[in-house]
């Protein structure tokens, strides 16, 4: 079984709105809605589980029926962290899913992934326990050294931008935070799944990325993204 854990359980306020970003609409319907979809439409994902910001489950389920999001079946409470709130997804999916049941981790407010992006996600999991999508950095790379100076070059071919989705094995996913636990780092350790893997020095196996795999965090952001939605439309119209 291939369970999506989307989470919408954080306040974005780097976007400036006045409500959760993964709640903003772009072209009339919430971003969420659009990250949804994107496992709603892919034929080997069979359920998604939310996390959601208690203060917006009701306008979630609202928002579910609404746009017909069928595959979700389950709805729990976020965290105050990112570490929480997938800790409580994965308690939530416990007596729900087996151990080599994939579990697909996403960001609510990341409604760029495509279906190669996702199925990818799947394969590479399939064959190594975990995958993460993973971009090439094509920008030139330095230091950040603080005063607005750069003192260093740092190698781009030697860096990989980390993204959504993060795809474990149930049973693997849950040896990662017990193990994290043990040695104490939900509280130290940079707050994701995969900096949990490096610290424990666990191996990341890439699957596809592309450049458009971002996860919505600046206003700027929304104007991609809603660019991104407009030409979809057009695509469509057009086919």
């Amino acid at each position: 079984m291939i369970t999506a854990m989307i989470l919408a359980g954080g306040v974005g306020s780097r976007v400036g709105a006045e409500r959760p970003k993964q709640f903003v609409e772009v072209c009339g319907k919430p971003i969420l809605a659009y990250t949804i979809e994107i496992y709603q439409k892919n034929p080997q994902v069979e359920a998604i589980e939310i996390v959601c910001h208690a203060d917006w489950i009701d306008y979630l389920k609202e928002m579910i029926e609404n746009y017909d999001l069928s595959k979700v079946k389950w709805i729990t409470h976020g965290g105050e962290t990112f570490q929480k709130s997938v800790i409580n997804g994965m308690e939530y999916l416990k007596d729900k899913l087996d151990v080599d049941d994939i579990v697909m981790i996403h960001y609510g407010a990341a409604p760029f992934s495509s279906q190669q992006i996702v199925t990818d996600g799947i394969k590479v999991c399939q064959e190594h326990g975990m995958s993460v999508s993973c971009t090439p950095c094509f920008q030139l790379m330095g230091s950040d050294d603080g005063n607005g100076e750069s003192k260093r070059w740092i190698n781009r071919d030697k860096q990989v931008q980390i993204c959504c989705p993060q795809s474990f094995k149930y049973g693997y996913l849950a040896d990662i935070y017990k193990r994290a636990e043990e040695k104490g780092l939900l509280e130290t350790v940079e707050p994701h799944t995969t900096s949990l893997m490096y610290a424990l020095g666990d191996t990341i196996y890439q699957s596809y990325g592309n450049q458009t795999n971002i996860k919505i965090t600046t206003k700027e952001d929304l104007e991609l993204f809603e660019g991104y939605v407009l030409l979809q439309e057009k695509r469509e119209r057009t086919q």
